[in-house]
């Protein structure tokens, strides 16, 4: 959870209209543990209000196209929410659970990247990198 993100400061500094709906689905994402789906993130904004599906998939492209949050590639078509990279919130990588399709955060020191490296190397613009690692939890392993 995070207590020291002001998520209607995030919004305003990215010159979105702090409403309501935009703030409850950016708390909700960034005060979880771990990537969540938007079928996930509507649930769980719907238990505090009414909310409309299609008004939470909105938000989401929203905040995607405004840098505030990150889509986090789970195989397939799906994809998890989290938060993007901020002064709160290191790049850090995944693990993608493929039996149960739980995402998890790993600490950013579990796994590094020389980006400074792959921007000498490779010949283009970089805009993300994404690092998710596939296995089995040890959840679905007992």
């Amino acid at each position: 959870m995070c207590h020291q993100c002001n998520y209607e400061a995030l919004l305003t500094e990215a010159k979105l209209d702090p409403t309501e709906n935009r703030r409850r689905v950016l708390e909700v994402i960034g005060n979880n543990r771990f990537p969540l789906s938007a079928g996930d993130i509507y649930q769980t904004v719907e238990r505090t209000g009414s909310i409309n599906r299609v008004t939470v998939y909105r938000i989401l492209d929203l905040l995607l196209d405004h840098g505030l949050v990150e889509r986090i590639s789970t195989g397939g078509r799906a994809f998890c929410y989290g938060m993007a990279p901020n002064e709160n919130h290191r790049p850090h990588p995944h693990f993608y659970c493929k039996r149960c399709g739980r995402m998890d955060c790993l600490s950013p020191e579990s796994l590094t990247i020389d980006i400074d490296a792959l921007l000498q190397t490779f010949p283009g613009r970089i805009d993300k990198v994404e690092v998710r690692v596939d296995g089995v939890c040890k959840d679905c392993l007992k």
